[in-house]
């Protein structure tokens, strides 16, 4: 193969991969626990960026249920960010791994 083409290759993908990385934090993925009464909204690349509690769980006193239901929620939206990046970066790479990319 001709080394000039593949770092051509290889120049596109980074910069194809570093675009999707932008357009991926950008986004935004909600994660609802406990029949709806929690819901954690986070960005792609994993900033919380809201929480919404009924009013229900809030009134019902039980704040160690109350914050298992927040970690669980942000735990959840920051994973459904993570997981899209993983797909969305696995169609660029052709699913190769690629170290650094911290996913």
């Amino acid at each position: 193969m001709n080394p000039m083409k593949m770092m051509q290759q290889v120049q596109k993908m980074q910069a194809d991969m570093a675009r999707m990385q932008e357009e991926l934090a950008s986004r935004t993925y909600e994660a609802s626990v406990g029949g709806g009464a929690v819901k954690a909204v986070a960005t792609g690349d994993g900033n919380l960026q809201s929480v919404y509690l009924s009013p229900e769980v809030v009134a019902s006193g039980d704040v160690e249920m109350l914050q298992d239901l927040i970690v669980s929620a942000v735990q959840e939206a920051v994973k459904k960010g993570r997981d899209e990046a993983q797909r969305e970066i696995g169609k660029l790479t052709s699913g190769l791994k690629i170290p650094g990319l911290g996913l």
